[in-house]
């Protein structure tokens, strides 16, 4: 089945205690991107400037994603720049530089209207509901991201969308200021009232949780001895969890579990080197082998 994302698609400089980079291909559609591919078919709808070389877009054509969706404009691509702390726990954002971006206004090709499962990454919640009314029928799953400068700046219009979507994947943080609570799980409820069937909270390096109204399922973070870059950890999951979903061609109960999974998995592959190049070297084989690891290691009897 198709799976469509939309979002950012950058130029990130990165430095953390195991190296840096001055210029690397990032962005959060282009980690959920690269992460999905590995499990289905993906459909990316984006903007880049002149700066977005061919060599650049190769990064996103050897994972063989679609890229009639990617719009290029006159200017500069999305950049950002970031400095993480010694125990990559904290990081410092050193510039951000929207460009193009600043002025995107996501376009569907007459294809991707008919995706099956729709990922709408982080952006003005009025741009999300616009990319929803392109769709030619309702897709079998509406995921979406957000974060706090849309929580506070654009509330209004963010509960506007949350009422048309069946996902929400935000982090821990976000989820509090979401619900006005401090307790997770008052803020999990919450939230879930606000129209998500599901909502799946990411704890980074304490795994993640995913709440229904009637469950809670909490899966753990893949262990790793090292971990160099946490940039795109959480896009890498939510490509994990909808490349799943996707390549099941099913949103049921079991199949969000087993997504789980598979989010924690491509989580852990999108931190081994710095910004995308282990992503971009990973193979089935090993997302596999890692998923039947993890949930060997979440098997408890009683």
């Amino acid at each position: 089945m198709s799976l469509l994302v939309v979002g950012s698609v950058a130029f990130d400089a990165i430095e953390t205690p195991f190296g840096q980079t001055e210029r690397t291909i990032g962005g959060a559609a282009t980690y959920f991107a690269l992460a999905a591919a590995l499990l289905s078919r993906v459909r990316l709808v984006g903007v880049v400037g002149d700066d977005f070389s061919a060599a650049d877009e190769r990064v996103l054509h050897g994972r063989k994603i679609d890229l009639a969706g990617l719009e290029r404009a006159s200017g500069k691509s999305f950049f950002w720049a970031g400095r993480y702390s010694d125990d990559l726990r904290t990081r410092e954002t050193l510039r951000t530089d929207l460009n193009v971006f600043a002025a995107f206004q996501p376009k569907l090709p007459e294809a991707y209207r008919d995706s099956s499962f729709v990922f709408l990454g982080n952006i003005d919640p009025q741009l999300q509901r616009n990319v929803l009314k392109q769709m030619r029928r309702r897709p079998k799953l509406v995921a979406l991201d957000t974060m706090n400068y849309w929580i506070s700046g654009t509330r209004a219009e963010l509960e506007k969308t949350l009422k048309l979507i069946d996902a929400l994947l935000i982090n821990d943080e976000e989820a509090c200021q979401l619900a006005g609570e401090s307790n997770l799980l008052c803020a999990a409820r919450k939230v879930l009232r606000m129209g998500p069937k599901a909502l799946v909270i990411k704890r980074g390096e304490y795994g993640s949780m995913m709440f229904h109204r009637d469950s809670i399922l909490a899966v753990p973070a893949y262990p790793l001895e090292e971990v160099h870059d946490p940039t795109g950890a959480g896009d890498s999951f939510a490509g994990g969890f909808m490349g799943y979903l996707a390549s099941h061609s099913q949103a049921n109960h079991v199949s969000l579990r087993r997504a789980m999974v598979y989010g924690s998995v491509l989580g852990s592959f999108a931190v081994e080197k710095l910004g995308v190049e282990r992503l971009r070297t990973v193979k089935r084989r090993e997302v596999e082998a890692r998923a039947r690891e993890l949930v060997r290691m979440m098997h408890i009897k009683l």
